[in-house]
């Protein structure tokens, strides 16, 4: 094991907690995970407990101790998913379950903001295309149930807290709240009133830096301070933990969900408002799009076939020719909100045949999954001026399969490096590194994959059919 200073990024994900130990050369020297449930008490619910929270993140904690001496840790950077809803209490403590990004019970609320202020306008003010799975709609629910708290407050925000005491909100974090000025840098009290927000924590920089807590400290073995940085959203430091940092960079993070952001040095807004605008962790602004379904849609579907998961689906996958399969409209969750932006839409097998297996079915949804990654690609590189390389990273991102389907896809080279997995903890590592005065490089992939000829135009005709499915599903004549 070798010596010398380590930087801890912490994110906190859908299905779990990831810490890794970044040294000062920019390998990962040591990473754990610890998982927690989902609760799903009622349809388009999803709901976390943040005691589970803690609990993973000791377990992951005391791992990366046992491989890292706490006395090389100089200093912690966070992420955590986006949007998710954590309830406080008067005292500060949790009040009730986390409502997760992936819950959908909020559409109302959703629909009466957008009516009482309009969409180019909450678009104009917030940067967000908001529907029900942001903070303001969530909250604006739990109150008309008699079940909302005092303050309201993202899952990193209480991570920061849990950590040093101090409610904060970084303005990546904030966005996800749709009551979040992003060129002013403030809360806009008109729609916080609006959704029965009375209470939101302090926005600071996300390069902002306070000591960890004592009680951490003494479980860890920690002599002297370590500061905690602020940090910022996933989709941010995961772009940044992939070398997506320049404008016109295109980062994907391929998850429970597949989150594609393009670097802007603008805070360009989209006319026909197909990404959302999110302030950064430094200067510059993401353009981001969130395919709901990736991860999960293939975890999801290799359990009904018994499969040990997703790598065993896209294995299974791999056998057979894009040609083959049938068509699949990959919006499991239900909703999408890529380029599309549309929670009406759900998944469709259409094509099955005789004598298809499992395989089909699982090289159908990664071709699905592809078009829609291509759909945000092509819009970004339309806004920024761009088309360089696609840079791709996150746990659902191991697959060569997937890496050769984005660059024929895409047409451009996709880098990859297959042998790390935690881009956004990493990228949380990285950027605390550089907030506290000592900046750590990660050069160099360890896969380039070229797009092959003539494969573009196959995936132009693919969109075109998986396009003409949808609205025929939809009943309507585009968008």
């Amino acid at each position: 094991m070798t010596e010398g200073p380590v930087i801890l990024g912490v994110d906190l994900g859908t299905s779990g907690i990831k810490v890794v130990a970044v040294s000062e050369d920019g390998s990962v020297v040591a990473a754990a995970r610890c998982g927690y449930p989902t609760s799903r008490p009622e349809p388009e619910a999803a709901e976390q407990d943040p005691r589970d929270w803690w609990r993973a993140l000791e377990t992951a904690g005391d791992e990366i101790a046992r491989t890292v001496s706490p006395g090389r840790w100089r200093g912690i950077g966070l992420s955590a998913m986006l949007p998710t809803l954590v309830e406080l209490d008067a005292a500060g403590a949790p009040f009730g379950a986390a409502i997760t990004w992936e819950d959908a019970r909020a559409e109302q609320q959703a629909t009466d903001l957008r009516v009482e202020f309009g969409d180019e306008q909450l678009y104009r003010i917030t940067g967000q295309r908001v529907d029900g799975r942001y903070l303001a709609p969530m909250h604006a629910r739990l109150q008309k149930l008699g079940r909302a708290g005092t303050t309201t407050a993202g899952a990193k925000d209480v991570l920061f807290h849990q950590l040093t005491g101090r409610l904060l909100t970084d303005p990546s974090t904030a966005a996800g709240s749709a009551v979040f000025d992003i060129e002013r840098g403030t809360w806009n009290d008109e729609l916080a009133a609006a959704a029965g927000i009375s209470r939101l924590p302090d926005v600071a920089p996300a390069a902002t830096a306070l000591p960890l807590a004592q009680p951490w400290r003494q479980r860890w073995g920690l002599s002297g301070d370590v500061p905690v940085v602020l940090g910022a959203a996933d989709s941010v430091l995961g772009a940044l933990g992939v070398g997506a940092v320049g404008h016109g960079d295109v980062g994907v993070i391929a998850g429970t969900s597949a989150i594609v952001l393009g670097i802007s040095d603008r805070p360009t807004r989209d006319p026909a408002q197909r990404y959302l605008v999110t302030p950064l962790s430094g200067a510059g602004w993401g353009l981001e799009m969130d395919l709901l379904a990736m991860g999960s849609a293939f975890d999801a579907v290799a359990g009904l076939f018994g499969l040990d998961g997703p790598a065993a689906l896209l294995e299974a996958a791999g056998a057979v020719a894009a040609e083959e399969a049938p068509l699949f409209l990959p919006y499991l969750t239900p909703g999408e909100q890529g380029a599309l932006w549309d929670p009406t839409l759900t998944g469709t097998l259409q094509g099955l045949r005789l004598g298809m297996g499992v395989g089909h079915i699982g090289r159908a949804l990664l071709s699905g999954i592809v078009v829609e990654l291509r759909r945000c690609i092509d819009v970004l590189a339309v806004t920024t001026g761009r088309s360089g390389p696609v840079r791709l990273g996150g746990g659902s991102a191991v697959s060569p399969l997937m890496w050769q389907d984005i660059a024929d896809a895409t047409g451009r080279d996709v880098w990859v490096d297959p042998t790390v997995t935690d881009h956004s903890a990493i990228g949380a590592a990285l950027f605390a590194a550089g907030a506290l005065g000592s900046p750590i490089a990660r050069d160099g992939v360890s896969s380039v994959v070229e797009p092959r000829a003539g494969r573009y135009d196959w995936w132009t005709d693919c969109l075109a059919r998986h396009d003409e499915a949808r609205l025929r599903q939809c009943g309507r004549d585009g968008r």
